[in-house]
């Protein structure tokens, strides 16, 4: 060996135990070239084009800050996040999750919408590798008995059963309850299912209201025009809208123009209303629609430091419920791998199964995953627009503003 080849080893050797470092490999120092797992993969599938662009962006934002906020947090690991666009297409989203695979992914997360990830779903079970869903709400994801797959995010039913339990609480503190509601509803996977669990649990709920009608329209519909003159036709007190981001500004551009004004617009657990480019485009149409949904606890450290970390990359975007989930799904894959030490696909499934995180952003219990894969301590918020911005009003112990129900007619002056 010449000495030109010795000191060429040796150089090699000190740049791969930097870069071992830089990567945040969980290992000790000693040894580190030969003994250091590989960087974890992540594979973040989401509709970054299409119909859900803006909502699969936003969800993008929350991976984009993770590995920040594991710093800031002293967790001392960094993933190797790969971004796959799935188009809005549950076929491109099948077609992306084969392709992240194949390039090496040792887990997947995504995909907002249901049935994209039921696509994906059906590939890891295939494939043998895991899937930490950070959004879908479609109840089969987690009755198929999957072995690859957890769920960070309620079910429809669990979804149901918290906003509606929040209505009682709206009427409860505003001293106001509406007598008659219409369900108006998108007619795609996660709408459908959302659709089954209130004609399901309505009646075993108790609720104080009459639900007069049902509604349902296309996802890719232009014009809500007959749907929303059918809704008002019903003269409800309360709409009940499960919709996503381009068909909610449809509605509510429809019930201005068609002076529908009734006590309140509350949705049961659905996207829509709370989105950055809804309250941008509706202005102040978009105040005091409310949303019953999971939402991110402002009490606890990791917020504070994701929400700064957010600001900082993102200064003019919101941070909501997709980017928290989604931070989250980052940081259920970063605790597995702290846990298995490996990037086996049977290792992190076994560390997944176990897994139980006390600090993280959204608000509820630890997340755990149950025999299914669910996590079932997930808790809901009532979040109402105020002055553009998603305000949580209620539980009272967690509330940033006052409640305002009723809501004021469309030309009120309280809408500045």
């Amino acid at each position: 060996m010449t000495r030109h080849d010795r000191f060429t080893r040796r150089r090699l050797g000190k740049v791969a135990l930097a870069g071992a470092t830089l990567l945040g490999a969980p290992v000790p120092l000693r040894h580190a070239a030969a003994q250091a797992p590989a960087n974890l993969k992540v594979a973040l599938l989401l509709p970054t084009s299409g119909l859900q662009a803006q909502i699969g962006q936003a969800c993008r934002r929350g991976a984009d800050v993770a590995n920040d906020v594991f710093a800031d947090m002293k967790m001392g690991v960094k993933l190797d996040i790969v971004n796959y666009d799935t188009e809005t297409k549950p076929d491109v989203a099948r077609t992306q999750a084969e392709k992240a695979i194949d390039a090496g992914a040792h887990l997947l997360v995504g995909a907002f919408d249901s049935g994209q990830t039921i696509a994906i779903a059906q590939v890891a079970e295939q494939r043998g590798i895991p899937l930490v869903v950070n959004i879908a709400a479609a109840p089969q994801i987690t009755e198929q008995g999957y072995k690859f797959v957890v769920r960070n995010f309620p079910t429809a039913p669990m979804l149901i059963t918290g906003a509606l339990a929040l209505h009682k609480e709206v009427f409860k503190v505003s001293g106001t309850t509406p007598k008659t509601a219409v369900l108006m509803s998108v007619n795609d996977t996660f709408g459908t299912a959302m659709v089954n669990g209130v004609k399901a649990l309505f009646s075993k709920l108790d609720m104080p209201y009459e639900l007069l009608d049902v509604i349902t329209y296309d996802a890719a519909a232009k014009d809500l025009s007959v749907e929303v003159a059918k809704a008002k036709a019903t003269r409800a007190e309360l709409l009940l809208p499960v919709c996503r981001l381009n068909d909610a500004k449809l509605l509510v551009q429809e019930m201005v123009k068609q002076r529908w004004e009734p006590m309140g617009v509350m949705n049961p657990g659905a996207p829509g209303l709370y989105e950055q480019d809804f309250l941008k485009t509706m202005g102040k149409y978009s105040d005091f629609l409310i949303s019953n949904v999971p939402w991110l606890d402002p009490r606890t450290e990791m917020t504070k430091a994701l929400e700064k970390r957010h600001l900082a990359k993102f200064p003019k975007d919101q941070l909501d419920l997709n980017g928290g989930f989604t931070f989250e799904g980052m940081l259920v894959a970063a605790h597995a791998w702290l846990a298995a030490k490996s990037t086996k696909p049977g290792d992190l499934m076994e560390a997944l199964r176990k897994i139980s995180i006390d600090q993280h952003v959204m608000v509820g219990g630890p997340i755990r995953f149950d025999a299914k894969g669910q996590n079932v301590d997930i808790k809901a918020a009532a979040v109402e627009n105020l002055k553009r911005k998603p305000t949580v009003v209620l539980p009272l112990n967690s509330a940033s503003a006052p409640l305002v129900f009723p809501m004021p007619g469309w030309n009120d002056k309280r809408r500045t």
